[in-house]
């Protein structure tokens, strides 16, 4: 791309030389003309050497042309968290229990995040959790989960939406969840039904909204989707599947939480995912801050939260932010569960 700017500089420098020495090019009218013209040559020359290069020259663009379909796996996922992120675990920890009387989160102070201000002592919670990974399996009996902090193009969005939403409890948990599900399945937000895109303008930045619509993917069913999802491998093949269903639940009125719930939490034996690590259940992870974290899920929107802030901590005064956190399953083939700051009701 470079070398063809070049010879089209070299050209235009000996034609503009050419007519200068043939010419007085002050009083010479057809010395201006084509000046002019020579112009207008080269910036709808450097135009379309710009749009070339952007679309990675004509090979690049007839490449995705040629494309049968549209790639449902998308460049990168919005949340990438992964057992691969979840670094802090703690075997040596493993069967301790604090000997301290564990007291509620909510006895701490909050912050304006829905976060808490942590102070020695050993805390307990009864979360509302969130799914962040549609076509996989809820949690199981026995499964250990580990803390890795949120990653990826829409991880501020997501963030934002579990901090607002301490602050409006007016808000049910399920619509909240349908939010989280239209990010990870890059569902457009401006064709979210009416109630939905309401609660996305109460938790969401304008600037928000529109970097989410920016990324989203188009809905497809039928042999369109099957095409589409053709070489896709398990389980990757389930997870598309699973987003593709719930873009077009999430923007079609009429299709109920429970059936969008059937289609992103699997029901049935979970088997053991790809990368999998062996994880024992209530595995303590130890936070960068200096604080000891634990989950304990029962079902996906539900887990109990234990953190330990023992005495001397450099993680006194410091917050814990639930929406920082994810849990990890030791199985790949479970849900990635973002905490909350607000209390699940009746626990």
């Amino acid at each position: 791309m470079s070398n063809l700017r070049a010879r089209v500089n070299i050209c235009v420098l000996r034609y503009l030389s050419t007519l200068w020495r043939s010419s007085n090019p002050m009083q010479n009218s057809s010395f201006k003309r084509s000046v002019r013209a020579v112009s207008a040559l080269v910036l709808l020359l450097a135009c379309a050497v710009s749009a070339s290069a952007q679309l990675g020259g004509l090979g690049g663009l007839g490449d995705k042309l040629k494309k049968k379909a549209p790639n449902l796996l998308g460049d990168k996922q919005p949340i990438t968290t992964s057992l691969s992120d979840a670094k802090w675990g703690d075997p040596s920890k493993d069967g301790i229990t604090p000997r301290e009387a564990s007291r509620s989160l909510m006895t701490l102070q909050r912050t304006p995040n829905g976060g808490f201000v942590l102070q020695p002592g050993y805390y307990q919670m009864q979360t509302q959790s969130y799914c962040l990974k549609a076509g996989t399996h809820g949690p199981g009996e026995g499964d250990g989960y580990l803390y890795a902090p949120p990653k990826g193009p829409a991880e501020d969005a997501v963030m934002t939406i579990v901090r607002n939403s301490v602050n409006r409890p007016e808000i049910p948990q399920q619509r909240i969840q349908q939010l989280l599900w239209a990010i990870i399945a890059r569902a457009k937000f401006e064709d979210l039904t009416s109630e939905l895109k309401a609660t996305a303008s109460q938790l969401l930045t304008p600037r928000q909204l529109t970097s989410l619509n920016r990324s989203a993917l188009d809905v497809l069913q039928g042999n369109a989707l099957t095409d589409a999802l053709g070489g896709v491998p398990e389980p990757l093949r389930q997870i598309a599947q699973a987003e593709a269903q719930l873009r077009r639940m999430l923007t079609t009125p009429g299709a109920s939480f429970a059936e969008m719930e059937r289609v992103a939490v699997l029901s049935g034996a979970a088997p053991l995912g790809p990368g999998s690590r062996d994880v024992p259940s209530g595995r303590w992870s130890a936070h960068p801050d200096g604080y000891f974290v634990r989950y304990i899920p029962s079902g996906y929107s539900s887990t109990r939260v234990e953190v330990w802030v023992p005495q001397g901590s450099p993680s006194v005064g410091k917050e814990y932010d639930p929406a920082a956190h994810i849990a990890v399953p030791g199985n790949t083939a479970r849900q990635r569960l973002i905490q909350s700051g607000r209390a699940q009701q009746g626990r």
